[in-house]
């Protein structure tokens, strides 16, 4: 067999071609060699791409469930060239990044001993993938290139809706992905998005430097030792339920959707996090321009050079940022799944009411409890995260600029996130990041324009990331700073002249107080402004004022 596809037989591959008429070969997709339940004591699952908290959690949560597991390091901007060299011209920044960051890594195992083969057969890297109508559906095809010209050709790349992973002669997948599976991921992504969330928050107005990290990282520490202890096995007479004939099946759905629910390690691990974080001294009368980001997935998550250190230069520059949590793209797809079931009802091969209905309310179901346990996880961290906007409230912000049935990265939400953020008061400032050339947020960007022209309150700034050209970004960022710093600092003495007091008074009211100091005290908003600080003199000036 000849070589020209740029795969061998020998690395792991099988193909699978046809004879033209023409005398030439059609090329398929090349299928892996399966991931097998009989592999699952010696093979390692790798995984990144999300926040460094998330993945620790995410590594907890594959433990808990019976993997060897590792997530990738944070990618650097060694990581990037090492996936230009070894892909095609042309990929956007999260594909060089991710699949550089994995050949780097696969790289540092065989400098330390281990040979090519070993890594091949006793590594797989586990990544989410699509069709969608950007290069994210070519992804896992990249990625299977660049191995293969890393020297690592037959290395498995597996995708969650994957089903290679089952063989009918092997036997059981080696990756289940049943319904504990992915309500022990839901558990670790919301987890994550409250400890990103509560550290945003609270790290601007932190008085001492660096004491909230080393309490978030003291959190962690709890949190990915309750995941990893969590129970997941069956009692006796929870297991004689479950081999019920008709009635098994919906039990144990009952019965891992309450322990879901209820959690009781979770919540005694969050209220221990949230009595560390509440000792973190904050000054909260420190003026902060709300800086609200959107953009591409990936790089508005990224924490590296993925996103030219985006967050922690504001953080640096005096800002206070606010990142959109996961768990908003987990209830898009609920919302997108629903949206397709009300648009095919009707139409021929989908008439039948009952089973629209059901399928609805399932969906609903899901929702209800989605949002039911981000509401309560928070509340046993201190209560400060809101929840996430409603996605039917951003479709009708969205859909009148950007059709909110048109997919690829994240649709409408881009657009529609900016205008409620602007609307409600909840930043001085939205930055949009994606990676360079990104269809998706191409298209959101031409939008924005209109958007803009509609609310010329807004500042909006998009940045394109291709992991060179940080200073320019930089320097971009800084100079629309500017114009959020001065409305910040407008919007902070507006608050102290209609609460009748000074800053001076209400310093040594605090100082009075010192329980109004503590990180998990934050005022509530609703008061017509943005910011951290105009909303909290707020709140404490009619404290003083009621004599409390």
């Amino acid at each position: 067999m000849d070589d020209c596809s740029g795969f061998s037989r020998s690395a792991g591959y099988q193909f699978h071609h046809r004879e033209r008429t023409s005398g030439g070969r059609h090329f398929k997709r090349p299928v892996a060699k399966p991931f097998t339940a009989a592999e699952r004591g010696t093979t390692t699952l790798l995984f990144g791409g999300l926040t460094l908290k998330h993945e620790r959690l995410l590594k907890a949560c594959l433990e808990n469930l019976g993997y060897r597991c590792e997530h990738l390091p944070t990618p650097d901007l060694d990581a990037m060239q090492i996936g230009k060299e070894y892909s095609n011209n042309g990929q956007c920044n999260p594909t060089y990044f991710t699949v550089g960051n994995l050949v780097k890594y696969l790289q540092r195992l065989q400098k330390e001993g281990r040979s090519r083969q070993e890594i091949i057969d006793n590594y797989v890297f586990l990544t989410a993938g699509s069709c969608g109508p950007c290069r994210f559906g070519m992804y896992e095809a990249e990625y299977n290139n660049a191995l293969q010209n890393a020297g690592f050709g037959g290395f498995r790349v597996l995708l969650f809706q994957q089903t290679e992973g089952y063989d009918r002669e092997r036997g059981e997948a080696g990756l289940r992905t049943d319904l504990d599976f992915y309500l022990s991921i839901i558990h670790s992504v919301l987890l994550g998005d409250l400890l990103n969330e509560l550290g945003y928050q609270i790290r601007p107005y932190e008085v001492e430097q660096g004491a909230t990290d080393r309490a978030l990282e003291q959190c962690s520490d709890l949190l990915y030792e309750a995941v990893r202890a969590r129970r997941t096995g069956t009692g006796r007479w929870a297991a004689l339920a479950e081999s019920l004939p008709l009635l098994g099946e919906p039990i144990g759905t009952i019965r891992k959707l309450s322990r879901f629910l209820a959690a009781p390690h979770m919540i005694t691990a969050l209220q221990r996090c949230r009595d560390l974080l509440s000792r973190v001294q904050v000054d909260r009368t420190r003026v902060k321009p709300v800086v609200q980001i959107t953009g591409e997935f990936w790089a508005q998550l990224a924490e590296g050079d993925g996103n030219f250190n985006m967050f922690r230069f504001l953080e640096r520059e005096g800002a206070e940022v606010r990142i959109n949590p996961v768990s908003t793209w987990l209830l898009y797809i609920f919302w997108d799944i629903k949206a397709g079931y009300r648009e095919r009802f009707g139409l021929k091969g989908n008439r039948n009411p009952l089973r629209y209905l059901s399928r609805t309310a399932l969906i609903t179901l899901g929702e209800w409890l989605f949002l039911r346990t981000y509401a309560r996880l928070g509340r046993a961290l201190g209560g400060t995260i809101a929840d996430p906007v409603p996605l039917e409230e951003l479709k009708r912000l969205g859909h009148r600029y950007y059709h909110s049935r048109i997919t690829g990265g994240e649709g409408h939400l881009e657009v529609a996130k900016s205008i409620h953020a602007v609307q409600h008061h909840h930043c001085h400032m939205v930055l949009s990041l994606k990676p360079f050339g990104c269809m998706p947020s191409t298209q959101s960007d031409g939008v924005m324009t209109e958007v803009v022209s509609h609310y010329p309150e807004m500042i909006f700034l998009p940045i394109e990331t291709s992991g060179d050209g940080e200073i320019n970004a930089h320097s971009r960022v800084q100079m629309a700073l500017g114009e959020a710093r001065r409305r910040a600092q407008a919007e902070f003495d507006t608050a102290l002249c209609a609460g009748g007091r000074s800053l001076e008074e209400i310093r040594a009211f605090l100082e009075r107080h010192p329980q109004l100091n503590r990180a998990l005290y934050r005022a509530p908003e609703g008061s017509g402004m943005a910011g951290s600080a105009a909303n909290f003199v707020t709140e404490i000036a009619g404290q003083m004022g009621r004599g409390r």
